[in-house]
C-alpha cells in the first residue's frame, strides 16, 4: 500500500473531524481523550484535488488580478521548476531549481520590466533556499548550507560548505535560510513526516548558526515547515507561516502566522491552530494534551487551510503607496488535501502596531475553469532593486512582476 494511503486508512480510522460551528468544535475536542484510557474513535473524509494544469498564455496571464494601479506582468519565462529567489544590491536576480540543481540569474538591463538576460550560475545538487547578507550568497540544500562569493558581473565563485549535517528531508527537505538582525543565520527544518515524533530534535525546528555555520543550535521547535519567515522591519519581531497538518479534513488544520520567539514550542505535532489536540499522535509519555498545550505558543493569525504559504517577504520599498509599508507578501503555493482548491495566489498580510491582523488577496487568478484548472502556483518571492515585486511560480517555470503606476 502507498506511503500516503497508509496514512489516510490510519486517520480515517483514528479521527474525528467536525468543522464549522463553536458546538462541532466542542465535540471535536470532547472525541479526544487526554490519556489512553479512553478511546478516540473517529471518522474523517479527506480529499486528494490537484486542479489539472494548462500553459501560462498571455490571454491567462491578462486576466490575473491585483489592486487598483497595480500590474501584473510575465518578468521571465522557461525557468523550469523554479522556487525561492533573491535579489542583489545590484538588481541581479537568483532563483533556484531544487529539482534541476541550479541557481539561474536573470538582469533586467534596460529597466523595462522584463529579464534581458538569463544564465546559470551555479550547479549545486537538490539546491532550494537563498539569501544574500553582506556581500556573500547563502545557500542551503537539504542537508548542508554554503557561502557563495558574488562577482561584479553578478556570476558566482565555488561554494564554500559551512554546514553538512542538517536532518534528512523526508516529506520535507525544502530548505530556507535569512540573516536576522542579529547578524545571524536562521535556516528552517521541516519535519520528515505529516504528523510523528520524529527521531531527530532539530527536525520541525528553526535553527540558529554564526554566518560561518558555526554554533549550530536549535532556536524555537513544533514548526511543522516553516519555509516563509521574516523580521518586521520596525519591531524586529520574527514571524514566519507553518504548514498546517494534512488528513485533518477540508478546513483543518489552518496554516499559522507564528512570532518566532527563541526557546518557543509551537506544538507541533500535538497541539495546532488556537489549541486543538491532534487526534492521531498523543503526547509522549505520562503527558496529557492539556499539559503540553500548556507549554506551547500559540498562533497569532490564522489562514485558510492546505494554502500552503511559501514565501514571505516584507515590503519596504518606495514604489508601492505609503500604506503598504511594513507589510508583508506571502505565496500562498495552493492546496491538494482539500475538495475546493485554496491557495494559488499571492497574499498581503497587513500589520498594525507590529501585529499581524489580516490578510487580503492580492494577485489572483490562477485558479481558472470553475477551479478545474491552474496554470500557476506561486512559490518565492522577493523585491527587485526598482521597487516592484516578482515572485516564481513553479509548474510552468515563470517569474512574474508587480509593478504600481499612479
Amino acid at each position: 500500500m502507498k506511503t500516503w494511503l497508509r496514512g489516510v486508512v490510519y486517520v480515517a480510522a483514528s479521527v474525528a473531524i467536525v468543522a464549522g460551528c463553536k458546538k462541532g468544535q466542542d465535540l471535536f475536542a470532547e472525541m479526544i481523550p487526554e490519556t489512553d484510557d479512553e478511546p478516540t474513535t473517529a471518522q474523517v473524509q479527506g480529499y486528494v484535488f490537484q486542479p489539472a494544469l494548462v500553459a501560462a498564455t498571455d490571454a491567462n496571464i491578462q486576466q490575473l488580478k491585483a489592486p487598483a494601479g497595480f500590474k501584473v506582468t510575465k518578468f521571465a519565462d522557461g525557468l523550469g521548476k523554479p522556487r525561492m529567489v533573491a535579489v542583489s544590491p545590484a538588481g541581479h536576480i537568483y532563483v533556484t531549481d531544487r529539482e534541476a540543481g541550479t541557481v539561474t540569474m536573470l538582469h533586467d538591463a534596460n529597466g523595462d520590466g522584463v529579464a534581458d538576460d538569463k544564465k546559470t550560475v551555479l550547479n549545486l545538487k537538490e539546491v532550494h533556499g537563498i539569501t544574500i547578507h553582506e556581500g556573500k550568497m547563502y545557500l542551503a540544500t537539504v542537508r548542508e548550507v554554503y557561502s557563495v562569493s558574488m562577482n561584479g558581473d553578478g556570476t558566482l565563485g565555488d561554494p564554500q560548505r559551512l554546514i553538512s549535517n542538517l536532518p534528512d528531508g523526508g516529506q520535507h527537505p525544502n530548505r530556507t535560510l535569512a540573516f536576522g538582525p542579529d547578524n545571524l543565520m536562521y535556516i528552517s527544518v521541516g519535519s520528515t513526516c505529516n504528523a510523528c515524533d520524529d527521531s531527530n530534535p532539530q527536525s520541525a525546528t528553526m535553527l540558529r548558526a554564526n554566518p560561518d555555520g558555526s554554533n549550530l543550535t536549535t532556536f524555537a521547535k513544533g514548526l511543522r515547515n516553516t519555509i516563509g519567515f521574516g523580521w518586521h522591519p520596525q519591531t524586529k519581531d520574527m514571524f514566519g507561516l507553518d504548514h498546517g497538518i494534512d488528513w485533518l479534513g477540508d478546513n483543518e488544520q489552518h496554516e499559522e502566522v507564528n512570532q518566532i520567539t527563541l526557546g518557543a514550542d509551537y506544538g507541533w505535532p500535538y497541539i495546532y491552530d488556537d489549541g486543538q489536540y491532534n487526534p492521531s499522535q498523543r503526547p509522549k509519555g505520562d503527558t496529557t494534551y492539556a499539559q503540553y498545550k500548556q507549554k506551547t505558543t500559540q498562533p497569532v493569525l490564522l489562514y485558510q487551510a492546505h494554502s500552503a504559504p511559501l514565501g514571505m517577504i516584507f515590503y519596504t520599498a518606495g514604489q508601492f503607496p505609503a500604506e503598504y509599508q511594513n507589510d508583508a507578501f506571502v505565496t500562498m503555493r495552493g492546496s491538494w488535501n482539500r475538495q475546493v482548491p485554496s491557495g494559488y495566489k499571492v497574499v498581503r498580510m497587513h500589520f498594525e502596531n507590529g501585529k499581524p491582523t489580516r490578510f487580503d488577496d492580492f494577485v489572483t487568478g490562477f485558479l481558472i475553469n470553475n477551479n478545474r484548472s491552474q496554470f500557476g502556483r506561486p512559490v518565492g518571492i522577493a523585491v527587485h532593486t526598482d521597487g516592484s515585486l516578482l515572485f516564481t511560480e513553479d509548474n510552468n517555470g515563470v517569474m512574474y512582476r508587480v509593478s504600481y503606476a499612479k
